[in-house]
């Protein structure tokens, strides 16, 4: 008997997640989702009291394996300590946020020095991909096995978003103006010590999905013009994409915002599909995956007005819309998820009636 969130179920977790990435007829739609940073909903599926962010690993796990098809990997909370980093960056975790207090330099030529600094110990630092492989693959394992049938789906990135994030947005415009060959040198090495890793570890066995998660967006559209993204950040999308193929790994793409001018660039990097679709920002999953019924969509149940505001029955509404209008049980190719994440001001019965909302609506698969 296999692991079943309804008990009329008729396929597996992996099968069920299998066939929508390879746009095939379904038994429900398949349920992804991020539910490590909600103690109330982590209370609700484990039947715990739990206080604040007082809860385990293994606490998210038991609600991944009741509730998901497909998961990001659990992340307990963070605490509230602040970080000073050796490399002089100081951040601030808040139980499920951080952001950056301090950097360890002022202006763009501060910037440039530090990802010079970067730039070489990324080339001088030993790669041991049999280390890698083995190390990737028993943590995995560990995981999947607080998780059950559930699938995994990793994250990784290719170095564009990590150095505007650590750099700050006005920094980083000055920077690439000013040392645009520095950047290249940086990302060029960067996406050459990913590629290792990714030739090492990938193994479709572990998982059919990877997802390369690098936000270029807000909500009014691309924060980059569409020439510096053709130039300092598809082609490294594409190598990524590229390399995970080659292992036969499929590959979500996501960012955060409204990135719809770009999805014919991302789509020629070749990506099987994207994750997170923020309706308010004009990112509707049943226009986008009616239009580009070719790629696989996530994400698109709003997870700040809808899920954190909105009623159960709104709710409900909404997830029978984006199965019943983008014809997902016959089509597969699209997985019912929040646009972020179930943060923590979202009610425990508005996750519950999402996950329920799924299983209302079923493929009449013959017997």
């Amino acid at each position: 008997m296999f692991e079943k969130i309804f008990s009329s179920d008729r396929m597996t977790k992996r099968e069920r997640v299998e066939a929508t990435l390879n746009h095939q007829p379904v038994d429900r739609a398949a349920i992804l989702e991020q539910v490590s940073f909600n103690p109330r909903v982590i209370t609700d599926w484990t039947g715990k009291t739990i206080k604040d962010f007082n809860y385990t690993l293994d606490d998210i796990c038991e609600v991944i394996r009741k509730t998901l098809d497909l998961t990001m990997p659990p992340c307990p909370p963070r605490g509230t300590e602040r970080i000073i980093h050796p490399d002089g960056f100081v951040d601030q975790n808040d139980n499920w946020t951080a952001w950056h207090v301090s950097r360890p330099f002022s202006d763009a030529e501060g910037a440039r020095d530090w990802i010079l600094r970067c730039t070489r110990e990324t080339r001088e630092n030993s790669f041991d991909p049999a280390k890698e492989r083995e190390e990737y693959r028993r943590e995995t394992l560990g995981l999947q096995s607080k998780i059950g049938d559930t699938v995994i789906l990793r994250y990784f990135g290719t170095g564009l978003c990590g150095v505007y994030d650590r750099m700050g947005l006005e920094i980083f415009t000055f920077f690439q103006l000013d040392y645009p060959d520095v950047l290249l040198d940086y990302l060029e090495s960067t996406i050459k010590r990913q590629l290792a890793l990714f030739h090492a570890i990938a193994d479709p066995s572990l998982s059919p999905t990877v997802m390369i998660a690098e936000d270029f967006a807000t909500k009014h559209g691309p924060i980059f013009s569409a020439d510096f993204l053709r130039k300092f950040h598809f082609p490294y999308v594409k190598k990524a994409v590229d390399a995970w193929h080659e292992h036969g790994v499929k590959v979500l793409y996501h960012s955060d915002g409204n990135w719809k001018m770009s999805i014919p660039d991302v789509q020629a990097c070749g990506v099987d599909g994207f994750y997170c679709l923020e309706k308010n920002c004009g990112m509707d999953v049943v226009e986008l995956k009616n239009s580009h019924p070719e790629l696989v969509w996530a994400g698109g149940v709003d997870g700040v007005d809808l899920m954190e505001r909105g009623t159960p029955e709104q709710i409900r509404e909404e997830v029978h819309r984006h199965i019943r209008e983008t014809n997902a049980l016959s089509t597969g190719g699209m997985f019912v998820a929040s646009s972020s994440e179930i943060n923590p001001t979202i009610p425990p019965e508005n996750f519950r009636t999402m996950i329920h909302a799924v299983g209302e609506l079923r493929n009449p698969f013959p017997d």
